[in-house]
């Protein structure tokens, strides 16, 4: 027997909290329902991480001021658990703002409540906030209409789950380079600025009997030390012109073609934007959101601009029925696999299903392909940072055997 804690909900709405023994999850979920409670979630005693009663999870989090993805995630979890057990609409998001760790979903929250209860639709009411994205107000707006909204929200959960979990794989994975970049840079300026400058004092007087490289770092020492504040002048220029660039549509335009161009990463980075297209646009097509406005959709959302104006020419293309597949086909943008199991799927009549089988297929080449990336990044980038600090290393110790040749 093992002791869970638990979070749960009264047929009134309000929020219970305690501990319950027993051997398993699905042991605790039945003794909540036998005292007609609505579990929200249950964690193991022993502090790991909290396992959802349906698909919720909790995390820890205090007054930020900023909705998140991970906190739109935890929400609509609640929300579709609240739901599918058949708990009122206006219970379910006065629960939900309880239950809300971050501020300004609460606040949210609340006003969506309100809403809801001087007469607008759900859907109505969310599409005034920017915390949802259009992706998630049709879908709820879809699920109104059709009398499904209980698998709408619970396919919204498993949608931003999947994308939350790339996510999380995708940081987690650049995450070791990043430190790795970060020291090796530090490392740099750090013998630059602090080690080299007491040997300069030692060289002053050798003039040309010093080796060439030695000279050179020293005057690269120097200049770190004297126009430091040049440096990073250049640098905020830098950032500054490039972020004013890429806000214009055609900078932004030449900046995303030029990302997909790259040798290695631009086929990643494709295959990374085709596979959030196809799970937000099967996504949208189960719920019950028609294709043309589920292209709309996807267009708005769609981070890559030369991706974007390919949904255009697409969405074109369906508009005089030409179908999904071949306007794909013919952008020449989207991988050829991609365009063959979308054809598939339009002549099986399981065109949703089928766009989803393509996101789970590129989201597992991703992460093969990032997986692989950074294993071979990782010995590259510490062999360049032994080669870096050895360079500098070698030279002073060279400046330093040269002291013998020099005449008396």
């Amino acid at each position: 027997m093992a002791q869970f804690q638990y979070r749960a909900v009264d047929p009134q709405g309000k929020v219970v909290e305690g501990t319950i023994d027993a051997a398993e999850v699905p042991a605790v979920v039945a003794r909540l329902h036998d005292r007609g409670l609505i579990p929200i979630t249950i964690a193991s005693g022993d502090g790991a991480r909290p396992r959802p009663a349906r698909v919720a999870i909790q995390l820890p989090a205090v007054g930020r001021k900023r909705v998140r993805n991970r906190d739109l995630l935890v929400m609509t979890q609640e929300f579709s658990a609240l739901v599918g057990a058949g708990l009122p609409l206006d219970r379910c998001l006065a629960t939900l703002a309880e239950l809300a760790d971050n501020a300004e979903l609460k606040r949210i929250l609340s006003e969506v409540l309100h809403a809801v209860q001087a007469g607008k639709s759900l859907a109505e009411a969310l599409g005034q906030h920017k915390a949802f994205p259009p992706l998630y107000v049709n879908m709820v707006r879809a699920g109104e209409i059709g009398g499904f909204l209980d698998l709408v929200l619970q396919r919204l959960a498993e949608y931003l789950e999947r994308a939350q979990q790339l996510r999380d794989e995708v940081t987690s994975a650049i995450t070791y380079p990043v430190i790795l970049v970060c020291a090796m840079g530090g490392s740099v300026i750090f013998l630059l600025v602090y080690v080299l400058p007491r040997f300069s004092v030692m060289f002053s007087e050798m003039g040309k009997a010093l080796p060439l490289q030695a000279r050179a770092l020293l005057a690269l020492s120097a200049a770190l030390r004297g126009y430091w504040w040049a440096g990073i002048g250049a640098i905020i220029l830098g950032v500054a012109g490039f972020r004013y660039a890429v806000r214009t549509p055609r900078g932004r335009y030449s900046w995303d073609q030029w990302k997909l161009r790259l040798v290695l990463l631009g086929p990643l980075l494709r295959k990374l934007e085709v596979a959030g297209i196809a799970r937000t646009l099967g996504t949208l097509l189960k719920s019950g959101v028609p294709l043309l406005l589920s292209l709309g959709i996807v267009k708005e959302i769609a981070r890559n601009q030369v991706i974007c104006r390919s949904l255009g020419e697409v969405e074109v293309g369906v508009r005089e029925g030409a179908g999904l597949a071949d306007p794909m086909a013919r952008s020449g943008v989207f991988p050829p696999l991609a365009v063959q199991m979308i054809a598939v799927g339009e002549d099986t009549g399981k065109l949703d299903e089928m766009l989803i089988r393509v996101a789970d297929h590129f989201d597992r080449e991703v992460r093969l392909r990032i997986n692989q990336f950074t294993r071979l990044l990782e010995p590259v980038l510490i062999l360049v940072m032994g080669l870096g600090v050895g360079f500098i290393v070698v030279s002073m110790l060279s400046a330093i055997f040269s002291v013998n040749d020099l005449p008396m």
